[in-house]
């Protein structure tokens, strides 16, 4: 088979390392990549929401499946393009994809069909957004409606602090249109999991559950980030609290999808915390999660060719998916300053010195021949392990290994599956 993965992240990375895993790839290109993927794909520099380039190039190399891996060309209609060029593609369609691209109709669905989540307003001007604000208690939760690479949440200690997400979100406009309606929502208490599931219509298959640490520093500290680390197993989290996580939330929402006429199919990625009153869901995601693909597709064991193919022609329901024992955890390494301004270019020394873990490339690239530094998430250290302790031993040892400056990462990674 000839493969075309959409995306240019530590997600990207992992899945074209799990799929070559697969005797039936031929070919894998990735469009844009980055430095690391460049070593297992041929990189096209190709931008994700380039759509007609994108489907001349995947017809002019004849691909025989196309694999989008970030929410944007998701929402904006990748999947629906690619299919009607007549190229089987991974991932929901456009209708489908809204259950991450607006918070407001996510907390809705979630509302009519009694699917457990926080108490919450939407609201669509800023003066509506701050009387209400002020009727309630802090800590309290603002999240812009759309797409925001992951920043577009601030949990709140203070109403001030409130009122200064809802101001640079609905008035500063920081997140152009996506911060055009607001959701206030209810603070959660208890122990955040993510579980990830291939889900074809009502048909799902949950992955290996994981844990992601989105604050930027130890202790979970600091602002928000798209993800600075995460582990799998949750040990620390009982198996009956993750079957019933499945059975009131996943399994709900996607028959819930197609009384909508939203059929959806690919990865929908549930954000849960786990209260005293249960499982409950933070958000939805309409795609792989990052980190958390850098933990999860380690563990998979059956052939993740054959599960995208399932997916795609609606047989997920023939699938038998089997997972390995081990631990895995992923810690982050990030630009100094990240998730605010960051600089570019700065080389990145040691990646050949790794020697028991994978390195997913995030922002990277290649210049002069070197790797240097092109975002702010920049790599995914992750390492297997009989257990958390092991594998993080690993990830922690290589992490020594490669030198940077500005060279941030959080210590606390999986601390939380060892102490409890």
């Amino acid at each position: 088979m000839r493969i075309l993965v959409v995306g240019r992240g530590g997600r990207e990375h992992a899945i074209i390392w799990a799929l070559l895993k697969s005797a039936t790839v031929k070919e894998i290109y990735c469009a844009p990549g980055n430095a690391g993927i460049a070593e297992l794909a041929e990189c096209l520099p190709i931008d994700e929401n380039s759509f007609e380039e994108l489907g001349r190039t995947a017809l002019d190399y004849d691909i025989n499946l196309i694999i989008v891996g970030p929410e944007d060309p998701l929402f904006n209609g990748a999947v629906d393009y690619f299919e009607s060029l007549g190229i089987p593609t991974f991932g929901p369609r456009k209708n489908a994809a809204i259950i991450e691209g607006s918070k407001v109709f996510c907390k809705q669905l979630m509302k009519d069909y009694h699917i457990p989540t926080a108490a919450y307003e939407a609201f669509d001007t800023y003066e509506a957004a701050r009387d209400y604000l002020f009727q309630q208690q802090a800590p309290i939760v603002i999240k812009a409606d759309g797409l925001a690479a992951g920043k577009g949440v601030t949990v709140a200690q203070t109403l001030e602090e409130a009122d200064k997400a809802l101001q640079e979100i609905m008035v500063d406009k920081v997140f152009g249109e996506a911060g055009s309606q607001v959701v206030i929502e209810e603070f959660l208490q208890g122990q955040e999991m993510s579980i990830l599931a291939f889900v074809d219509g009502e048909t799902v298959r949950p992955m290996v559950p994981s844990q992601d640490h989105k604050p930027v520093f130890d202790h979970d500290l600091g602002p928000n980030t798209g993800g600075m680390g995460t582990y799998s197993p949750v040990p620390h989290i009982a198996q009956s609290i993750v079957e019933e996580a499945i059975e009131t939330i996943l399994k709900p929402t996607a028959r819930a999808m197609v009384r909508e006429g939203r059929l959806f199919r690919g990865v929908l990625y549930a954000g849960l915390m786990i209260t005293k009153d249960g499982p409950k869901t933070i958000e939805f995601n309409c795609r792989f999660g990052d980190p958390e693909t850098q933990v999860v597709l380690p563990r998979l064991q059956t052939d993740l060719v054959d599960i995208f193919l399932a997916t795609v022609n609606g047989r997920l329901n023939d699938m038998d998916i089997s997972w390995s024992e081990e631990a895995a955890v992923c810690v982050v390494l990030a630009s100094g300053g990240y998730p605010g301004p960051y600089s570019k270019g700065i080389p990145i020394e040691g990646l050949a010195d790794v020697q028991q873990s994978m390195v997913f490339h995030a922002g990277t690239a290649l210049q002069d021949g070197k790797v240097v530094t092109n975002g702010g998430r920049l790599l995914g250290v992750t390492a297997l392990g009989s257990d958390i302790a092991e594998a993080r031993r690993k990830a922690y040892a290589d992490i020594e290994r490669i030198q940077y400056e500005g060279k941030h990462y959080r210590t606390d990674i999986a601390q939380k599956a060892l102490l409890s």
